[in-house]
C-alpha cells in the first residue's frame, strides 16, 4: 500500500474522490477501456492499480497497457470478450497470476465509463483551481494591495477548514451556518495575531506571521479530542442537498447531478460573490488607502492616516477570506488536516500570487489556475514532479518577473501603441 501525506494530492486520494465507494470494496476491481483512458487520468489508474485499492485490473482492447505501451505482464482471459465491442480482455495481474473464471462472474457490473470519470476529474480540478484562487486573492489583499509579505496565511486557511469541519461533523451544524462561521473565526485569530504583526514591518513581520502559523499547527497536529491530531478529521458531509431535488420538480435543469457536482455549483456561486466583493473592496476608497500605505506608510502616517488601522483592517479581511476558502476546501477534500496550516501551503500560495501577478486583481486566481494545471498535467507523466516542476515555475518566475497577468497587461499596453503610431 502506498504511503502517503495527510492532506497531500495524489493520484490515489484523485481515485478516492473519482469512483464510488460500492466499487472500493468490490472483489474484483476496476475495469477500464483503454481508448477512454487519458493522461489526466492515468496517474491516478496507474496508483490504483500498484496500490491494491482495487484486487484487479484490466483493459477492454489491445494489448497496450495504460500509459499506450505493451506490457509483458498482461495476459488475455480466455474466453471473455467486452460486450460492447466484443474486443479482447487482458488482465494486468500478471502471466504468473492467471485470472481464475470465477473472477469474471460480475464483471460487466464493474465496467466503468470513463468518459463519465473524466467529467468528474474536470469538474474536481475546477472545484481545486476555485476554492485556492480565493485563497490566492486573499492573500493578494496583503501582498499586492497593502504590501505585507504573509508567510503564514495558511493558519487562517486552516482555522476556516477545521471550523467548518467540527461545526458539521461533530456538531451537525448546517452548511449554511458553518461557512460563514469559518470566515468569522478566522478573522477574529488574523485580529488576534494581526494586532501583534502590524507593530513590526518588512521580514519581522513575515517571521511572525510564520510563528503564529506554526503556533495554529501545532495546536492542530497535538489536540487529538477537538482536531483528531495527526489523523485530521476525515469524512466531513456535504451540505444537504435535499432542497435541490424537490426544486427539480419545478425546474427540472437542476436536477440529475450528483452530490459532488451539486457542491462544485455551490463552490463556483460563493467563491464568484467572495470575488466580487473583494473587487469592490479594493476598488473602494479604502482600498485606495491601502495603496497609499503600500507606496509610502511614512508619508501617509504624515498625512494623517493610521497606518497600522488600515494594515490590520487588511490583515483581519484576508484572514476572513482565507478562512471562507478553507471551510470550502474542508469540505472538498472530504477531510481536514493539520498540514493545511503548515508553511508549505503558505508558500504554495505565495507562489500563485508571484506566479499570477500581484499587479492585476485576477492574477493570483490565474496562478493558482496555472499552477495546479502544470502539477496535474506533470505528475501524470513523472514520478520527478516537484524537480520537473520546480524548474518550471523558476523558469515562469524569470521570464515573467510581473508574473503572468503583469506580462499580459504590458503586452497589451505595447500593441496599444504601436497601434496608436501607426
Amino acid at each position: 500500500m502506498l504511503k502517503q501525506k495527510k492532506g497531500t494530492r495524489t493520484g490515489l486520494d484523485l481515485v478516492d474522490k473519482l469512483w464510488p465507494n460500492d466499487l472500493k470494496s468490490a472483489r474484483v476491481g476496476l475495469v477500464v477501456h483503454p481508448a477512454s483512458v487519458n493522461s489526466r487520468l492515468e496517474h491516478a489508474v496507474s496508483v490504483c492499480t500498484r496500490s491494491g485499492k482495487f484486487k484487479l485490473a484490466a483493459l477492454f482492447g489491445p494489448q497496450h497497457g495504460i500509459f499506450g505501451q505493451t506490457q509483458d505482464n498482461m495476459v488475455e482471459w480466455e474466453g471473455f470478450r467486452d460486450p460492447a465491442t466484443s474486443l479482447p480482455v487482458y488482465s494486468l495481474y500478471g502471466k504468473t497470476r492467471k485470472p481464475r473464471p470465477e473472477m469474471l462472474a460480475n464483471v460487466d457490473a464493474l465496467v466503468i465509463d470513463l468518459q463519465d470519470v473524466g467529467s468528474r476529474y474536470y469538474t474536481f480540478v475546477a472545484n481545486d483551481m476555485f476554492v485556492w484562487a480565493l485563497f490566492a486573492t486573499s492573500l493578494n489583499l496583503l501582498v499586492g494591495y497593502t504590501g505585507l509579505v504573509s508567510f503564514g496565511h495558511a493558519a487562517y486557511f486552516g482555522i476556516g477548514a477545521y471550523t467548518t469541519a467540527i461545526l458539521m461533523k461533530k456538531a451537525g451544524v448546517s452548511f449554511l451556518i458553518a461557512f460563514p462561521a469559518a470566515g468569522l473565526v478566522a478573522a477574529l485569530f488574523a485580529l488576534v495575531f494581526g494586532f501583534f504583526c502590524v507593530r513590526l514591518t518588512r521580514i519581522y513581520f513575515a517571521m511572525l506571521t510564520l510563528a503564529f502559523a506554526q503556533i495554529v499547527w501545532a495546536i492542530f497536529f497535538k489536540w487529538n479530542e477537538v482536531t483528531g491530531g495527526e489523523q485530521g478529521l476525515p469524512e466531513i458531509p456535504y451540505p444537504d442537498f435535499g432542497w435541490v431535488d424537490r426544486v427539480a420538480a419545478f425546474l427540472p435543469f437542476l436536477g440529475g447531478y450528483r452530490t459532488a457536482e451539486q457542491f462544485y455549483f455551490v463552490t463556483l456561486l460563493l467563491v464568484a460573490a467572495c470575488l466580487v466583493l473583494l473587487r469592490r473592496i479594493v476598488g473602494s476608497p479604502f482600498g485606495r488607502m491601502l495603496a497609499t500605505v503600500r507606496e509610502n506608510p511614512e508619508r501617509a502616517e504624515f498625512i494623517g492616516v493610521n497606518v497600522r488601522r488600515y494594515e490590520l483592517a487588511a490583515f483581519v479581511l484576508a484572514g476572513g477570506f482565507a478562512g471562507l476558502a478553507g471551510g470550502l476546501f474542508g469540505i472538498f477534500n472530504r477531510g481536514v488536516f493539520p498540514d493545511f496550516a503548515y508553511w508549505t501551503k503558505s508558500s504554495e500560495v505565495l507562489i500563485m500570487t508571484l506566479l499570477g501577478g500581484m499587479g492585476a486583481f485576477f492574477g493570483p486566481a490565474l496562478g493558482a489556475a496555472v499552477l495546479i494545471w502544470l502539477n496535474q498535467q506533470i505528475v501524470s507523466y513523472t514520478e520527478y514532479w516537484p524537480l520537473v516542476l520546480g524548474t518550471i515555475l523558476v523558469i515562469l518566475l524569470f521570464v515573467f518577473p510581473g508574473g503572468i497577468a503583469g506580462a499580459a497587461m504590458a503586452l497589451r499596453h505595447r500593441l496599444r501603441r504601436r497601434a496608436a503610431r501607426a
